[in-house]
């Protein structure tokens, strides 16, 4: 059963169904605790003029040799009186037994009688004299209670169908609002992603209409980071493009093997560009979604730098620049290892990229007060006014003759927000050369 108004009809229909029975069996308890008084009553009532009644019968009888009473009222044909001297049943009714129906103890008593439970009230008349009894079977209470229960709850019962309408109709129109956010959210257009109206909405569907107002945000951050990734990739991709069209051009008109062979040369070296910035915006792709879907992990530093600095040696020797690791205890924090990864292969990566031949590029580890990781170089560094700037998508230095995609350090602060970690960029102690410094939380 997938439909909400047939749950919440049925879970009330069932409850309205156990309340009207809990109610039914309380009234029926009611009902036979009066009746047993009224009867109790009756019973103590009958005993104490049954004398006066039937007096002169009783002497009328016992001349006549009989015990037998004929019954004054209909109803005494469902109680039963004896009438006792001593040990000797003057009188009694039709239906009553032969022996005593009760001890002669006076007040009321349950005695079994023909298999059946009786009600039995004793009196003694105020001259001691004579005993009376009078009784009735306890299924006649029952069936008197079990009718005063039912006269009282079948109309109840005949109005439940209109309490069910009432409740359809209740239960429909406290759907309504979910009604209207559906409807709302159907006539929506694929790119329509602004907030859902919260005016009206009841506190119970308020936290559905804010959850769906959170996705269309989310939604809305997601398209633009695409859209804005797609325009600046196009961007980019179209100069490196644009420069392998021209060398393949040159390379076609070329009449000398030497002219051929430089433009081939350059068509490579124009690809292995391109590659590179593809890579780059692919690596920012990955890395570029909240940071909730960034799953943490102890992650040893020093194991990771390791790894980066073994993977980035052939780069480094081509260009004759030394690689060194500072500090070879374990430094530990909590982190996306294949994330961090890509932090530290790009800060090797700009470093050999910037730093001249024969230069040197040093990894420090340290891990008080907080967990650092720096990368320092020999290179040319960056100028205080720009080092904000080269975070930023695609920016570079001006003047800086080496190649790049612009997108490197734009990925370092990515990844170190994501993992919540302080980066900074300054000039060392020696005045050339760049410090990346990356802090992490304890």
């Amino acid at each position: 059963m997938n439909s909400l108004r047939l749950r919440l009809m049925l879970m009330l229909c069932v409850a309205l169904s156990l309340a009207w029975g809990f109610a039914a069996w309380l009234s029926h308890i009611e009902a036979r605790a009066e009746v047993d008084k009224l009867f109790d009553a009756q019973l103590a009532q009958s005993a104490q003029i049954l004398i006066g009644t039937a007096g002169h019968e009783l002497y009328e009888r016992l001349e006549q040799g009989s015990d037998e009473a004929p019954p004054l009222h209909e109803y005494e044909q469902k109680i039963a009186f004896q009438i006792w001297e001593g040990n000797h049943l003057l009188l009694r009714s039709p239906i009553a037994p032969l022996n005593a129906m009760a001890a002669p103890m006076p007040g009321y008593s349950n005695v079994p009688i023909g298999g059946e439970t009786w009600r039995v009230f004793t009196y003694r008349d105020p001259d001691q004299t004579l005993v009376i009894q009078a009784g009735e079977p306890m299924n006649a209470r029952e069936a008197l209670a079990r009718h005063i229960a039912l006269r009282m709850f079948l109309p109840s019962l005949a109005a439940l169908p209109l309490l069910a309408l009432a409740i359809w109709a209740a239960v429909s129109g406290g759907l309504l609002p979910l009604r209207r956010l559906k409807a709302e959210v159907a006539r929506r257009e694929v790119d329509r992603l602004d907030p859902l109206s919260m005016q009206g909405v009841p506190d119970e569907v308020a936290p559905l209409a804010a959850a769906l107002n959170d996705l269309f945000s989310r939604l809305e951050r997601a398209f633009e980071t695409e859209r804005r990734f797609t325009a600046d990739a196009a961007h980019e991709l179209r100069t490196p493009l644009a420069a392998l069209k021209i060398q393949a051009q040159v390379a076609l008109r070329a009449a000398e093997d030497e002219a051929r062979t430089n433009a081939l040369k350059n068509v490579i070296h124009g690809v292995d560009r391109a590659t590179h910035l593809v890579e780059q915006l692919l690596t920012l792709a990955r890395v570029d979604p909240d940071a909730a879907a960034t799953e943490h992990v102890p992650v040893n530093l020093h194991t990771l730098a390791a790894s980066s600095l073994a993977d980035i040696a052939p780069m480094a020797q081509a260009r004759h620049i030394e690689l060194a690791l500072e500090n070879d205890a374990p430094c530990i924090i909590q982190g996306n290892a294949a994330q961090l990864s890509v932090l530290l292969r790009n800060l090797l990566d700009n470093a050999i990229r910037y730093t001249p031949e024969g230069g040197q590029v040093i990894v420090a580890l340290i891990d008080h007060p907080h967990p650092t990781l720096e990368v320092r170089d020999t290179g040319p560094g960056i100028p205080e006014a720009e080092r904000s700037r080269v975070l930023e998508r695609f920016y570079r230095v001006t003047g800086n003759a080496a190649e790049g995609s612009g997108l490197g350090l734009s990925i370092v602060r990515r990844i170190a927000e994501l993992h919540h970690a302080e980066l900074t960029l300054s000039l060392p102690s020696s005045g050339s050369g760049l410090i990346v410094r990356v802090v992490f939380p304890l």
